[in-house]
């Protein structure tokens, strides 16, 4: 008889749920699932109760007899857990607004997952994630975490080095949207074409190549710099202003999406300091635009996910995450970009450390791809924000003020000296609900 599956939402409240859903049942006839569980908290309670009835829908238009089971008590949707995927955020939105906003009211770039707002929502979910690590260790041991909590890859790294857990895979949807993206530009499908990524989570570089082995990242380029916007708009909340031809080609690898806010600081920088001014920074726009989407995900006549939900700017995501679990389960020995233990595959950084890299997935989970040595451009770069990473991490574990603001000051996109220091006292206290590992230090800042 075949094994069924019980798979387990952490953040099933999620505007992007549908979306899962979705994937899962594209994967009807892959993954044997007989029931779903969608956890969230308290105060995800009302929204847990719409997508969650959406979602009941969608499996019940499909035909399917997969139950849905939506539950605030974390422990009980755990036990006997074959996969577990996390998509939760600690403070919701608005902590995303206070670590988006509060940057830029001192003139520093305000991100999601990049700078101080990045370091900040890893110091608030880094412990979040290591208390759902020791549960999974009690109540499903077997499982695999299938992790698309931002910041994924630091979220990787702190299980994998805290947690003492492997069966970690961490997933992001934007080497998806450049794989699909590339393809298209050159006339081409992903299938046929081998891509190879190297790097960090939303810092890495990739090389494209035919399937006889011809390297055609230069022609890509070339397509990149005659500024065809196909090629490089893949994530919504970022501005396509253009690379620096020189600088690009210097390094010989196509850059992610991301490296614009490194490669490009003062043009994405002056940007964001225009969307601050209008109250249009990315986390004020998606406030927006999740109360719209939950409004029609109320419609009871609603069975399937709605196009709207694109504007969100979660493209691809089920496909990374459903895909994950299918080929593990299934041993597909296909290739996905994931964040998994280095073990060699980028020499520049040590073995044990979390990278995010093509990778064979097979039932033991995903095997990285030797991507071999960088140049000194990559390398001095990929170092430091491994290091700008890892401080992170200890920082978010131990609650240490001089961790912190040691992370701070080796953060390309934070000034040193007491400006990094004001920023980060200020981030504390605006945050200190939620991060109670720095409860000490907090006390001091607010008694000066």
């Amino acid at each position: 008889m075949e094994k069924k599956i019980k798979i387990t939402t952490i953040g099933g409240g999620s505007s992007y749920t549908p979306e899962l859903i979705e994937g899962f049942i594209k994967r009807k006839d892959e993954i044997p699932i007989s029931e779903i569980w969608l956890v969230d908290i308290e105060e995800g309670k009302e929204k847990l109760e719409i997508v969650g009835n959406l979602a009941k829908r969608m499996i019940e238009n499909a035909g399917l007899d997969w139950k849905i089971y939506l539950t605030l008590d974390r422990r009980e949707a755990l036990k006997d857990a074959d996969f577990v995927t996390t998509q939760f955020r600690v403070g919701l939105l608005d902590a995303r607004i206070k670590d988006e906003r509060i940057p830029l009211s001192h003139g520093i770039l305000g991100q999601e997952t990049n700078g101080a707002g990045g370091m900040f929502k890893a110091f608030r979910t880094v412990p979040v994630i290591l208390e759902i690590v020791e549960e999974m260790k009690e109540l499903c041991p077997d499982a695999w975490l299938i992790n698309f909590t931002n910041p994924s890859g630091m979220v990787t790294e702190a299980v994998l080095r805290y947690g003492n857990f492997d069966k970690i895979v961490g997933l992001c949807n934007v080497p998806i949207g450049h794989i699909m993206r590339e393809s298209e530009a050159i006339g081409k499908k992903p299938e046929d074409l081998i891509f190879l990524f190297g790097g960090l989570n939303h810092f890495h570089w990739h090389k494209v190549y035919e399937k006889d082995g011809t390297e055609i990242t230069s022609k890509i380029m070339d397509l990149m710099f005659e500024k065809k916007e196909q090629v490089e708009q893949v994530v919504k909340n970022i501005q396509n202003i253009p690379f620096l031809p020189e600088q690009i080609r210097h390094l010989g690898m196509l850059p992610c999406t991301y490296h614009r806010y490194y490669y490009l600081q003062d043009d994405m920088l002056k940007k964001a300091l225009e969307e601050y001014e209008k109250h249009e920074t990315r986390a004020e726009v998606v406030k927006k635009i999740e109360s719209e989407l939950f409004e029609l995900y109320k419609d009871p006549n609603l069975k399937e996910k709605p196009e709207q939900l694109s504007k969100r700017g979660g493209a691809h995501y089920s496909d990374a995450a459903c895909e994950t679990i299918s080929s593990i389960f299934n041993n597909k020995q296909n290739i996905m970009v994931v964040s998994t233990r280095n073990n060699g595959a980028l020499p520049d950084l040590p073995d044990n450390v979390a990278v995010e890299v093509s990778s064979v997935m097979t039932g033991a989970g995903p095997k990285p791809i030797a991507f071999g040595k960088m140049n000194a451009a990559a390398r001095g770069y990929l170092q430091l924000m491994k290091a700008m990473e890892e401080l992170t991490i200890e920082a978010a574990v131990t609650g240490d003020y001089g961790t912190a603001l040691q992370a701070f000051t080796i953060n390309p996109l934070v000034p040193s000296g007491n400006i990094a220091k004001k920023l980060l006292d200020e981030m504390l206290v605006a945050h200190k609900k939620y991060l109670p590992q720095f409860k000490d230090a907090i006390s001091k800042i607010e008694n000066r």
